[in-house]
């Protein structure tokens, strides 16, 4: 039987809801394995709880922290698959740290909930077992890290929290799930691109992430300059286009060499240089701003504090973000 570790960072899969104190982490790796016996039919389990704070608590330095002893783990050779346990709220970050930094065909997974242990329908227990089977199944290795949820298997660079409180909350926009789960198989439906890995023994968290509306200026962008911020990314408007009171702060950014990463606000499509107006994507990127590969804002982010790390030059990070072949070792 395959052995498979757990590791356990809290939020709501660990926690439990009191009518007087509302929700509030509790339960351990151990009280949460234990509540699911169906658990051992899939595999051997060890568990190891890595932290217990809600998803909003985990910083860059925890993701680095995990990936760094996730890496010791799969190395020691005692593992056939890896599950982390993890808040919704920030899952996709951390997964997407995970694909980033950890280069290996062993399946890495991670899964919450969305309702605490003791409320009517907790989804905790089937997706820990859905998780388990998949970071056991030989079809899941070579897919880099995985999200399960609600009997689904999303692509960590893909994925994102779509709703509050549904237990269907993870998709991938526009992708689609690359797997499923029944009762008795576990489904791959369509491979993953290529996927480089860059791990890294540092980050750097100083990194602004600014969401564009109408008529909104560059005061946001100008503050973070003035913070000495090491990087932003920016959430333009559709194809990658900004109000043109902002363009003045961006330009200001660039000249200080403080490398601005544009992402869109739409949840499909990439940003591009197709518009020539005053704030536009090709006036953008003329002055140097990086267009990212269809990444969210919140997993730009992510990379942008990694390509920080390894790039040497601003062209190596233009690569990283719109060439990924450039940078990075197979994963």
């Amino acid at each position: 039987m395959k052995h498979v570790l757990i590791l356990t960072t809290g939020g709501t899969i660990a926690m439990v809801e009191s009518k007087e104190k509302g929700i509030l982490p509790k339960a351990d790796a151990s009280t949460l394995i234990q509540s699911i016996p169906q658990i051992s039919e899939y595999a051997n389990i060890s568990t190891i709880e890595f932290t217990n704070l809600p998803s909003p608590h985990i910083t860059p330095k925890h993701m680095l922290e995990l990936s760094q002893k996730i890496r010791q783990y799969i190395d020691s050779g005692s593992y056939h698959g890896i599950v982390v346990t993890h808040g919704t709220d920030t899952l996709e970050e951390t997964a997407y740290f995970l694909d980033l930094t950890i280069a290996s065909d062993l399946p890495i997974v991670v899964t919450g909930a969305m309702r605490s242990s003791n409320e009517l329908g907790a989804d905790g227990p089937i997706n820990v077992v859905n998780a388990v089977r998949v970071a056991a199944h030989p079809k899941a290795k070579g897919f880099g890290t995985l999200v399960v949820f609600n009997d689904e298997i999303h692509a960590a660079r893909d994925v994102t929290k779509t709703h509050t409180s549904n237990v269907s909350t993870f998709q991938s926009p526009g992708i689609g799930p690359v797997g499923a789960i029944d009762k008795k198989h576990v489904h791959m439906i369509h491979g993953i691109l290529d996927r480089k890995t860059v791990p890294v023994e540092t980050i750097r968290e100083h990194v602004g992430l600014v969401k564009f509306a109408a008529g909104i200026g560059g005061e946001l962008i100008d503050c973070l300059r003035e913070k000495k911020v090491s990087g932003i990314v920016i959430e333009a408007l559709g194809q990658g286009n900004v109000p043109p009171q902002s363009v003045p702060a961006i330009k200001r950014c660039i000249e200080e060499h403080i490398p601005i990463v544009m992402v869109s606000r739409c949840y499909n499509g990439v940003v591009s240089d197709f518009y020539a107006y005053e704030g536009a994507g090709r006036q953008l990127k003329e002055m140097g701003v990086i267009f990212s590969n269809g990444l969210n804002g919140q997993k730009a982010r992510i990379k942008l504090m990694i390509g920080l790390e390894i790039c040497q030059s601003e062209q190596e990070l233009r690569a990283f973000f719109e060439d990924e072949s450039d940078i990075g070792d197979q994963g």
